[in-house]
């Protein structure tokens, strides 16, 4: 099945662009981003990474590099790790990817999920009972951008590294970064749509579903994703911030779509948005009369634009990110080069582009369960 469009009216009027190689070539050269192939031997390196430089910077100015990590660890370094939560399967690939990059390197590592965007002073607790025990080295997924910066700047003090991994911190604290901009993951949505919508067919009305409100990422993702359709016929009638659980998502589309009857032709949002928009749809006899897209990626998502149930999403490469955040935190442990800030180029997934992508590289394998420590002595 090819893309979903907007409706069938658009379908008609965007058929010659909905065969052949050419969904794939309009679409492939957005920002010039590659879609990773399966690498020889298992090895997820060599990869093609960006380099934001100088780090931190906010303009996104960036280099492209190639990165290779180290073989093996000098020690067992004490790593600790903290993620909002386990709730959908894009943590579960970042628990799969620090968990297997440790094993890797051989070094000791251990994962703490705070159980929610809800949850600050949970992770709050978390970071000071491990910092109490002195580790080498804190990798941190934070549930706000603002809310743990007396916590890191106590870990610097101490001469613990801390390493902001994908969600964003702004301390100013912190050693490294190992995070896309999600910036660039809305705007790429946004971009994937602006294109369809530009080939034909009446105004795109979407409601909006960024995430939950005040993490740094959904900020990013949000200002990305109007950004990329300022100025089109795309008009957003409504956005909704909330956490990422299906069932809060699922609640906030059904409100959505009764609060504007008829008139919503497209869901944008998170990928247990999408997921769960898949179910709603189907249920409300709209499945044909919506198009839905996601600004990052999850196995529900992986689904749905195989069956094309799911037009698109971009991939930040979650799997290889978390390996990445490891593999820095420990070249910063043995004074080794790294760079401060780093992360894998962003790659749009669609009905064409799906069929020669390595999902290895985003989602954890099938059957994975959670897994909070490894090598740890007992």
């Amino acid at each position: 099945m090819a893309l979903k469009l907007i409706n069938r009216a658009m379908l008609q009027a965007c058929m010659w662009f909905m065969h052949g190689v050419r969904v794939f070539g309009a679409l492939a050269v957005l920002m010039a981003l590659s879609v990773p192939t399966v690498l020889a031997g298992g090895k997820w390196y060599p990869i093609d990474v960006d380099v934001w430089t100088p780090p931190f910077n906010d303009l996104r100015q960036r280099e492209q590099k190639t990165y290779i990590p180290l073989e093996k660890a000098q020690q067992e370094w004490r790593i600790r790790v903290f993620i909002p939560h386990l709730k959908d399967a894009y943590w579960l690939g970042v628990n799969y990817g620090l968990i297997d990059e440790a094993r890797r390197l051989g070094v000791r590592l251990s994962i703490f999920e705070a159980g929610g965007y809800d949850q600050l002073a949970v992770q709050r607790r978390q970071i000071e009972d491990v910092l109490d025990d002195k580790p080498d080295g804190l990798i941190i997924g934070a549930i706000s951008q603002d809310g743990l910066n007396d916590l890191v700047a106590r870990a610097a003090g101490m001469g613990v590294p801390v390493l902001d991994l994908i969600n964003g911190i702004s301390s100013q604290k912190i050693a490294a970064r190992a995070a896309v901009s999600f910036w660039d993951m809305g705007y790429q949505a946004g971009i994937y749509l602006r294109r369809l919508q530009e080939r034909g067919g009446p105004p795109l009305k979407v409601a909006w579903f960024p995430g939950p409100f005040g993490a740094g990422w959904v900020e990013d993702g949000n200002a990305g994703f109007r950004n990329a359709i300022e100025g089109s016929t795309i008009r957003i009638l409504e956005t909704k911030f909330g956490d990422t659980g299906s069932a809060v998502q699922g609640t906030l589309i059904e409100e959505a779509l009764d609060r504007f009857p008829g008139e919503i032709n497209c869901i944008a949002g998170t990928a247990v948005t999408a997921e769960a928009a898949v179910k709603i749809l189907r249920k409300r006899g709209l499945a044909d009369k919506i198009t839905m897209i996601a600004y990052y990626y999850a196995p529900g998502v992986h689904r749905g634009i195989r069956r094309g149930d799911i037009a698109a999403a971009p991939s930040d490469l979650t799997v290889v990110q978390a390996r990445i955040a490891v593999d820095v935190m420990v070249r910063m442990l043995e004074k080794k080069d790294f760079y401060k800030h780093v992360a894998p180029r962003v790659t749009i997934v669609d009905g064409e582009t799906i069929r020669n992508w390595d999902a290895s590289t985003t989602l954890a394998p099938r059957g994975f369960r959670p897994i909070f420590s490894v090598n740890e002595q007992r």
